[in-house]
């Protein structure tokens, strides 16, 4: 970030008793290890998901360094400034700005790694990513890896996947019913790390009590339908938990062909961002 940046004393405020997050991975059924990686950072409202791919355990090397590289970098910014800051400038959020620069730089550090060391060639990792503040999510994503939203009775894919199955459902060369059973699932058409440069999908969304956002890898939705995840999720909705945990028992009773990770995020009240006495006093007045 630049100089131009700094801000006055910033005391970031804690998100840990506006959300409950709950983690879980597993190798699955038929691997022998896990190439997914996971963080979660409750006092930040910051969860990441990434799912590696490469030979030898290149997917396990290139998910670890998303993870890492990505939760340092932005726990470290977001000490200083708030994601929910705006740029005068260009009306951008912080948190997108952050998202963006954070994610182009993990990027270049997993392809220079690949390039340089022959064992990690050709590796990268799909990335999904949700950050809360002020009663929003900034959602960024790479790949196949997905967040979904449960409001009420109504759960739905919050991403669309960057792969080649979704641009053949999207130009109508195939049904959604006949991707279940194509040949091309696995194959994404942007990953983290691959190449030298990469474009992430960054959007914000409103935010309400009672959501329950799900990050997963497509070790979950390439076993169970979406429709029997969001049906267990409404029914344990009151135990993140147990909900959690019976996520990845489908997905090992349907095969558990890949590895499954999922984080689980229950809005439990509102996060409004905390405003200067400056902003408080013109919002008194209006």
């Amino acid at each position: 970030m630049s100089g131009d940046d700094k801000q006055g004393e910033f005391v970031a405020t804690s998100l840990s008793e506006s959300l409950e997050i709950v983690v879980r991975t597993d190798p699955g059924v038929v691997r022998g290890h896990n190439e997914d990686a996971v963080f979660a950072n409750p006092n930040l409202g910051l969860a990441i998901l990434a799912d590696g791919m490469g030979g030898y355990n290149a997917g396990e090397v290139a998910s670890g360094m998303a993870t890492m590289y990505l939760s340092t970098e932005l726990e470290a910014d977001f000490a200083k400034r708030s994601p929910s800051d705006v740029d005068s400038a260009t009306g951008q959020r912080y948190a997108q700005r952050c998202l963006q620069d954070r994610i182009a730089a993990t990027n270049s550090a997993i392809f220079h790694a690949a390039e340089s060391q022959p064992q990690y060639a050709g590796m990268g990792t799909t990335l999904v990513t949700a950050l809360f503040s002020d009663n929003t999510v900034t959602v960024a994503h790479l790949g196949d890896s997905r967040l979904y939203l449960l409001r009420g009775e109504t759960f739905s894919a919050v991403t669309r996947d960057h792969s080649l199955l979704q641009e053949q459902i999207d130009s109508g060369m195939i049904t959604a019913q006949e991707a279940r059973f194509s040949q091309n699932k696995n194959l994404v058409t942007r990953a983290l790390g691959v190449d030298p440069a990469v474009e992430p999908e960054i959007h914000d969304y409103p935010v309400l009590p009672g959501d329950i956002y799900l990050l997963c890898s497509d070790g979950l939705n390439d076993m169970v339908e979406d429709e029997e995840i969001g049906m267990a999720l409404q029914m344990l909705s009151a135990n993140l938990e147990l909900a959690a945990t019976q996520l990845i028992q489908m997905a090992n009773d349907n095969g558990g062909r890949d590895n499954v990770s999922v984080i689980l995020i229950k809005v439990l009240r509102e996060f409004p961002a905390e405003r200067s006495w400056w902003a408080k006093l013109m919002k008194w007045f209006r």
